[in-house]
């Protein structure tokens, strides 16, 4: 076992797998000799070289598009965007190409392309760099959605997702880069569509995506010093969804509380809801109920974004209100 922070987790997974693999390779804005913009790339120039650890322009239509042709024509490419917001500007080749080239060649060809996509709030970088737009990326039907909240997760989630012969978008929270966590180097990867119980309760199924996973545990905590026990259902996957999970954790706690940093309005945990609703709605005793970000603009101000974001007092209140 050896303890890493999820950022050393993710270079060391995109650097085993090119080790083993000459056709995986890397490339963004920055990520050669500069090692990135958050730093996640650091060394990988030196070991590999600028064939294979390349910088971009800086277009990130011009980046998903050379992932896709890339990925059409027999590489395994890892793209970086510096911040998941600048993926508006390649959704033309992420939305109209890289999620329906398969469909539409009739399955001929194969499309193994991650794009890697630090989202999140938390560090006052305002609205445009901030924003967690998961629920964009999980409408297209055509890709797979990794949201990994810790180190060994992210470690093998990315190595799968390297390996999947489809366009995986790797979310990444900004937050997290730094949290540290216990993993094997030779753990097999885990399985896309695969969800973890971060803590088992018997009260209430609590559904958390992200940083919101670790918001969840500490709410949890609290809660069962009140004498509520919570249980933190961590999806790992938005697509594929691991439904059979969540289904099973809601046969035994009948509640539901589904916790994301999106803005509300149209947001993931929407879709969640729903699926509980529609295929879950017998295992429940009380209304499935949300706890997101204010459906404004992210704010630069510290004590406004603080504000902004849900927390651990904010899950535990709506639990209380719930019972």
């Amino acid at each position: 076992m050896k303890t890493m922070t999820m950022m050393e987790a993710i270079k060391e997974a995109m650097s085993k797998k090119m080790r083993e693999d000459p056709n995986v390779l890397v490339f963004g804005e920055d990520v050669g000799a500069f090692g990135g913009c958050f730093g996640v790339t650091a060394g990988m120039f030196d070991e590999f070289g600028e064939e294979r650890v390349r910088d971009t322009p800086i277009s990130e239509g011009a980046i998903v598009g050379c992932a896709v042709g890339a990925a059409a024509t027999g590489l395994r490419p890892i793209a970086e965007l510096m911040f998941m917001d600048f993926l508006t500007v390649g959704m033309d080749q992420l939305v109209n190409q890289a999620a329906k080239m398969r469909y539409m060649f009739g399955g001929k060809i194969k499309l193994p392309m991650v794009v890697r996509l630090p989202l999140g709030a938390g560090i006052s970088a305002a609205a445009q760099h901030s924003q967690s737009l998961e629920a964009w990326i999980t409408h297209a039907p055509g890709l797979k959605v990794v949201y990994p909240s810790t180190a060994r997760d992210a470690y093998g989630l990315l190595l799968k997702s390297i390996e999947d012969d489809n366009p995986v978008m790797f979310l990444e929270h900004k937050l997290l880069y730094g949290f540290e966590d216990e993993l094997d180097e030779n753990m097999d990867p885990i399985e896309l569509g695969v969800a973890d119980i971060k803590r088992e309760g018997d009260d209430i199924t609590i559904v958390a995506t992200g940083k919101m996973v670790h918001e969840a545990l500490a709410a949890a905590k609290t809660l069962s010093d009140e004498g509520i026990e919570a249980e933190v259902f961590d999806p790992r996957t938005l697509f594929p969804f691991d439904k059979e999970a969540l289904f099973k954790s809601l046969e035994k706690t009948n509640m539901a509380l589904i916790v994301t940093e999106e803005n509300k309005r149209g947001s993931f945990a929407g879709e969640i809801a729903a699926m509980i609703v529609e295929d879950g709605f017998d295992y429940l005793d009380a209304p499935v109920k949300r706890v997101c970000a204010m459906d404004t603009p992210i704010p630069f101000s510290p004590v406004l974004e603080k504000y902004y974001l849900p927390d651990a007092d904010d899950i535990v209140t709506a639990v209380k209100g719930m019972f």
